[in-house]
């Protein structure tokens, strides 16, 4: 249930980025729900890896380096996906950092309403 809702929302926190920020559109729901999941895989599965290989940058820039991963990860899944586009690398750092805000923020919510056993 928990992931179920998690993905719901993601969604519509990845619509409230397109509609707070013109570099960002989402043209449904259904493409919204997609691509939040195809972020989040990437998020799961890619991330991780880009960490490792790029740790000497990220020590060196005093991690302000995943910053760069993070918009990377979002500007692929736009150019992965139909009805989900990014204007450039710029829009996509813009809208990964508020998406990565309102995720932090979904995360405290889901926490507090499932806590854990």
């Amino acid at each position: 249930m928990k992931l179920l809702l998690k993905w719901l929302l993601s969604a519509a926190s990845l619509m409230f980025v397109a509609y707070l920020y013109p570099g960002v559109q989402v043209t449904s729901l259904s493409a919204a729900l997609v691509a939040a999941l195809v972020i989040g895989l990437f998020n799961a599965v890619l991330r991780p890896i880009l960490v490792v290989l790029t740790l000497p940058v990220t020590v060196v820039t005093l991690g302000l380096f995943l910053f760069v991963i993070n918009a990377f990860l979002f500007w692929a899944a736009a150019e992965l996906l139909k009805g989900f586009q990014v204007t450039g690398f710029g829009a996509a750092l813009i809208g990964s950092l508020i998406y990565s805000a309102l995720g932090m923020v979904i995360d405290s919510a889901l926490r507090s309403l499932f806590p854990q056993q």
